[in-house]
């Protein structure tokens, strides 16, 4: 009978933005798909996160509030907050 071998599955790994000074930080990053990005607001001001090909969005996020995306796969993903459009970041999906 030939051996079975188990392999353990890796947890998915997450990458940190905070939303600060209606900023997000950081505004651009590049993550491998499967990882999952894990929004944080630090303002006293609502914000929400929407992808601008409506892949994902947030409900409105009060202080401390997060909201977190999976990306299962590659390619450069544009959002904002809708309550002020003028916030935007990219999120960059590359093996």
């Amino acid at each position: 009978m030939p051996a079975i071998y188990a392999v353990a599955a890796t947890p998915a790994s997450k990458v940190d933005v905070d939303i600060a000074k209606f900023l997000f930080t950081s505004k651009e990053i590049t993550v491998a798909p499967g990882t999952t990005v894990v929004w944080t607001n630090r303002d006293e001001t609502p914000h929400t996160v929407a992808a601008s090909d409506k892949s994902f969005s947030s409900k409105g996020l009060d202080t401390n509030d997060k909201f977190e995306h999976t990306f299962a796969k590659e390619g450069d993903f544009g959002y904002i907050c809708t309550v002020h459009p003028f916030m935007t970041g990219v999120v960059h999906v590359h093996k």
